[in-house]
């Protein structure tokens, strides 16, 4: 039997991007929060959560998009066209909070500046991914392997009320991210945060979940034909089970259930997306086979990628074991 290398790498990408969204989404959700903790010995301990970490979550950024281009050269040739503003825009609020990350701590009389930076950097870049998300979902135009739209068509409210709903969801992660990694009055106020962050969460994945099946008629099939339609009971009883677990465990005083479950609710946020796209790259116009490389581009890009994903993997996990444990005043890796 044939191997069908399209498909694999389909799931790496989508796992790779799956792993950027849970782990660079609770930093940039710290960032997000930053002006609602106006105190500089909370904001210290806030940065330094994320601190030894935050790069490294970064990295599945560049392996989603490089392998983007590698693997699917006519998906990212057209779906970059039709999103540069979006993307320009992340780009360039993950350059401001990155370099926030050095500089703050270097001056006294600017600091106020680069908190800014962080803040700003990390609403920015969200808010344009959220964009870029429901550009995406809303369909992108492709006529003889080219972009056929225009320069605004990301620009709709769709794409809009996207963005904003996934700052809100980042948001979430940020704040059961401090509940798990504080302690104290900052600990306490993350949690009061967390509870209201998730209900909002809930409520935009619910809004969207009646939103998203009318913008196309194969997202309409799909979440509303048979067998598929199982997935339209099964994940909102498990998305509202998740919504149970964050706010039982903020409740009962959970460090890290709240953040676990957190994760949960955006694994079926993009399990929800998977179901709508497949087996559309590009919905609904490119499928995964038709961007594919040559299957031996495939097959030598897979062999690097079975040797790199594990080292990824392991440096990752070792970094979050090293860095286990509370963050405490006074204390930091900067």
């Amino acid at each position: 039997m044939a191997i069908d290398l399209a498909f694999i790498w389909a799931g790496l990408i989508a796992f790779a991007v799956l792993a950027y969204v849970i782990l660079d989404g609770f930093d940039l959700g710290v960032g997000i929060l930053f002006p609602l903790f106006p105190e500089k010995p909370e904001r210290d301990q806030m940065m330094n959560s994320v601190a030894p970490v935050w790069d490294g979550n970064e990295t599945w950024l560049v392996l989603g998009g490089g392998g983007l281009l590698a693997v699917f050269p006519l998906a990212y040739a057209t779906i970059l066209p039709a999103l540069y503003a979006p993307l320009i825009a992340m780009l360039l609020g993950l350059i401001f909070r990155g370099v926030a990350f050095e500089y703050r701590w270097r001056t006294r009389r600017a600091e106020f500046l680069w908190d800014w930076a962080f803040a700003g950097g990390s609403i920015v870049a969200t808010f344009a991914q959220g964009v870029a998300l429901g550009a995406l979902v809303q369909g992108i135009p492709v006529e003889n392997r080219a972009y056929a739209g225009g320069w605004w068509d990301w620009l709709t409210p769709f794409s809009l009320a996207t963005g904003v709903a996934l700052v809100i969801g980042y948001g979430l992660l940020g704040a059961t991210w401090l509940v798990m990694k504080t302690e104290g009055e900052l600990a306490g106020t993350a949690r009061r945060y967390a509870r209201l962050l998730a209900f909002a969460t809930v409520g935009a994945m619910a809004v969207f979940s009646l939103w998203t099946p009318w913008l196309k008629p194969l997202y309409l099939e799909r979440w509303f034909s048979f067998p598929t339609v199982i997935f339209s009971f099964v994940v909102p009883a498990l998305v509202l089970f998740s919504l149970s677990l964050i706010i039982k465990g903020l409740k009962d005083g959970h460090d890290s259930r709240p953040f676990v479950a957190s994760l949960g609710l955006f694994v079926l946020g993009y399990a929800g997306i998977g179901i709508s796209f497949y087996p559309y790259i590009v919905p609904t116009s490119v499928t995964i086979w038709d961007a594919a490389a040559p299957p031996e581009s495939l097959a030598f890009l897979l062999i690097g990628a079975v040797v790199l994903l594990p080292m990824i993997l392991g440096y990752t996990a070792y970094a979050y074991w090293v860095f286990r444990g509370k963050i405490r005043p006074g204390e930091g890796y900067h």
